[in-house]
């Protein structure tokens, strides 16, 4: 890799950081907020449609983050890159962190990548996305009992010719503390299909949630809300609406502060 490429990455952050009350006891995760794209990789030979679907970020949840974030007064962490570069909601040693072919899509700048290159897109996008969320849980633990984790996603309404009914979900491991509360807040909302652990199953090791909420003992709730219904500014809006009481209840419920270690499944 010549010396310019290596400043235009450096060049590109890859991370963004909403701030909000350290102490307010819940802090705000997002993924796949973004579909940039360092410029010196053409966006890996991709047209730019291509990235605008649902393969290239998850459509609506960084204004929806961005929305909770204001009204809860909440930090939030943020990525700045296409999934496709780099996955940061997997571990580093997971084979579908980089994407070689997605939902038909061929990734003709991931087909011939290589371990350094794989290496090298780790230190520079996926590492320290972690190391921001790892700090700023640093931070409020040590200015108030733990936060709540929650991590804020989006999926596409239709999957492979299959239409998917659910309106949100709610996805989640081992710990119920935080699930429970925001399932039985979204279920006091009749219109709403509702679904748990679904569309994926959320039993990820070394995903976001497992590194930084379950191996840290923390409560925490990944959100998927569908993609249509967050699209615009009105549909994030109504979705705001709708969370921000759920969050607010969750983040004061004391069960979901105290802090639970899992050892058996953390063991790394």
């Amino acid at each position: 890799m010549n010396q310019n490429i290596v400043s235009e990455e450096l060049d590109f952050v890859p991370t963004e950081m909403f701030h909000g009350q350290m102490d307010g006891g819940v802090l705000l995760l997002c993924d796949h907020a973004r579909n940039d794209m360092p410029f010196w990789l053409k966006n890996l030979g991709l047209p730019k449609s291509q990235l605008d679907r649902h393969i290239g970020y998850d459509i609506g949840a960084r204004e929806l983050t961005l929305e909770l974030s204001k009204r809860l007064q909440a930090p939030a962490v943020l990525t700045t890159y296409s999934r496709l570069l780099i996955d940061p909601n997997r571990g580093e040693d997971d084979p579908t962190l980089v994407m070689r072919l997605s939902d038909g899509a061929v990734i003709p700048g991931n087909a011939a990548i290589d371990a350094e290159e794989r290496r090298q897109r780790i230190e520079t996008y996926h590492r320290p996305y972690h190391d921001l969320v790892d700090g700023t849980l640093d931070e409020m633990m040590a200015l108030a009992p733990p936060p709540v984790i929650i991590s804020i996603h989006s999926f596409t309404p239709v999957w492979r010719g299959e239409k998917r009914p659910w309106h949100a979900t709610v996805l989640w491991d081992l710990d119920e503390r935080a699930v429970r509360p925001v399932l039985d807040g979204l279920g006091n909302h009749p219109d709403l299909c509702v679904a748990d652990n679904e569309p994926y199953d959320g039993a990820l090791k070394n995903d976001t949630i497992y590194r930084h909420a379950t191996r840290r003992g923390l409560a925490n709730a990944l959100l998927e809300v569908r993609q249509d219904l967050i699209s615009d500014d009105a549909g994030v809006n109504n979705w705001a609406n709708i969370l921000t009481p759920i969050l607010n209840q969750v983040r004061e419920e004391p069960r979901c502060r105290t802090q639970a270690r899992y050892a058996s499944r953390c063991d790394m």
